[in-house]
């Protein structure tokens, strides 16, 4: 079950299961302590459940770490190490923000306890298995402990403006200020206030810079800076926190303050999501799926030029293929403008301003809410619920020509429920199927990698693999810096008019220097890699 007071290194451990888990551990104390002269009496004092073996059970189990796998362990953060903390009750208790690495959630996950017996075993498991050395995945280096769902509601929930809120335009002398005008009632969360705020900055290399400035913020900002580790900018925070948001900052706390503050930085954004997103009382109603006005005129104006197709198929002017195409364009095309209709009815509002004037914000729609902070819930799926379900495709995967012009806040009828049935079936066999496929594929992977081994430094070849930037139908979907963060160039970086070089082989490029690769305009960098290591047998 879910352990929000939990702190990142912990879990909760039923007093019965730590009981039978740590009993040899218990039997041992006994005897040291003179309380039980043999194993046989010790195991009937530890059956009969009396005070003192749960006072010895306290000390055995602090600082002594348990293991939690869940299964599948696909990943090796599937096995971390945490400190027990004995409670009541008979399920374990897991920290909310491990749940990630885990794949775990709280709908009845079964996971396993191991306990580490030897002294280099604990050790093992408190220094490289304890969750708060893993933060960073192992798949792409980013930080894995971001808040997700509540956490990310009430960050958001506390970080957006609202127009003419109570106290608006006030200015405080620090966030301790804020603080007592909140706690008094004086100002909303909300409010758009002036805040005299203190930065320390960390520049390239260790130097920081000291400043005090004032800023146009809310409240709410002012509020959550209170918990941000020195180092950071209040800009990273002065602005709705969504979870890209929120993952960026970790993100630059890690590579800014290092690994302890980051930690304890997660736990206290936690513990603040949860408090906002209880006082937000952001919840749900059906009313809350608008359906936009629009919506019947829409459909009704594709309705004629369907028809006005199928007369023209009718008359033979057009042929079976081109009248297929143009009716699933016309369709296609609608539930597009119905989902913008109903996005653009959600998303925003008309409020009075303090000089009585009508002015738009962003919608305070908890739908709208989750939505756009990304807590749970996206655009897609609004539209299914108060636009139109649209289009759906048969079993052998061609789309049906008549869409679901209903949505499920309108409700289906038959016919609409009996098409949707394909789609749904369809994607219960891909889940099925898709496990299996990925499973087979690790393991040949897992075979084929088995005797690659690092043997040597350097290999001395300067070929490698040449890193452009992901461009797609002239959108940049990776640039070139964050592709190779991390890696080392294998051929001296020339800047093509002056023939200076940029950088030299065998560099690794962290975040300074990708930051200046952005800034150069390189265009490609040509980087080390596995595939083209020269060394005989391993890399």
């Amino acid at each position: 079950v879910v352990g929000p007071t939990l702190r990142l290194h912990q879990c909760g451990l039923p007093k019965k299961m730590a009981l039978e888990l740590f009993k040899p551990f218990i039997f041992g104390k006994l005897e040291a302590r003179g309380l039980a002269t043999t194993i046989k009496a010790a195991k009937k004092m530890v059956e009969r459940e009396t005070p003192e073996v749960w006072d010895i059970l306290a000390e055995v189990i602090r600082e002594h770490p348990v293991l939690l796998n869940r299964a599948p362990t696909l990943h090796r953060l599937g096995i971390q190490a945490f400190e027990p903390v004995l409670i009541e009750g008979k399920a374990i208790q897991l920290h909310p923000l491990v749940c990630a690495a885990y794949n775990a959630d709280f709908d009845g996950d079964q996971m396993a306890v191991h306990v580490p017996l030897t002294l280099e075993a604990q050790l093992e498991a408190r220094a490289l298995m304890m969750s708060t050395n893993n933060i960073l995945s192992p798949a792409s280096g980013d930080p894995i402990i971001v808040p997700s769902q509540d956490v990310v509601l009430g960050l958001y929930y506390m970080t957006r403006d609202r127009i003419n809120a109570k106290g608006e335009g006030m200015s405080f002398a620090d966030t301790e200020e804020v603080q007592r005008a909140y706690g008094s009632g004086r100002v909303e969360l909300h409010a758009r206030v002036k805040v005299r705020i203190h930065e320390t900055l960390m520049n390239l290399g260790e130097e920081t810079t000291e400043q005090t400035r004032i800023v146009e913020t809310t409240v709410g900002r002012a509020l959550l800076w209170d918990i941000v580790p020195a180092g950071l900018s209040f800009d990273m925070i002065n602005q709705p926190m969504v979870k890209k948001a929120i993952s960026r900052v970790i993100n630059q706390c890690y590579r800014a303050v290092g690994l302890k503050s980051t930690v304890i930085f997660a736990d206290q954004l936690m513990y603040t999501g949860y408090e906002y997103s209880t006082r937000s009382g952001a919840s749900i109603g059906v009313n809350d799926f608008a359906i936009p006005d629009a919506k019947a005129e829409l459909i009704s104006r594709a309705d004629a030029e369907v028809a006005e197709i199928e007369q023209q198929y009718g008359a033979g002017l057009v042929t079976q293929g081109e009248k297929y195409n143009k009716v699933i364009d016309i369709w296609s095309r609608t539930n597009d403008q119905v989902s913008k209709a109903m996005m653009a009815g959600l998303s925003k509002e008309t409020v009075t301003n303090r000089d009585g004037e009508d002015e738009e914000q962003d919608s305070f729609n908890s739908v709208y809410m989750y939505a756009d902070s990304g807590a749970r819930g996206s655009p897609a799926q609004i539209r299914q619920l108060a636009g139109m379900r649209g289009l759906m495709a048969k079993p052998d995967g061609s789309i049906i020509e008549t869409p679901i012009t209903a949505n499920f806040r309108e409700g289906l009828n038959v016919l609409q429920y009996f098409i949707s049935t394909h789609g749904a079936r369809k994607g219960l066999a891909d889940t099925a199927l898709k496990t299996a496929n990925s499973g087979y594929l690790t393991r040949r992977l897992v075979d084929v990698a088995q005797d690659v081994v690092v043997t040597e430094q350097d290999c001395g070849t300067d070929e490698g693999l040449v890193m452009t930037s992901v461009i797609d139908g002239g959108d940049i979907i990776e640039s070139l810096s964050e592709r190779v963060l991390g890696r080392i160039v294998a051929k001296d970086v020339v800047d093509p008019s002056t023939g200076e070089i940029l950088l030299e082989a065998g560099t690794m490029l962290d975040e300074v220097l990708t930051a200046q690769v952005d800034e150069m305009g390189i265009e490609e960098i040509i980087v080390r890699s596995p595939i083209t290591c020269k060394t005989r047998y391993g890399i």
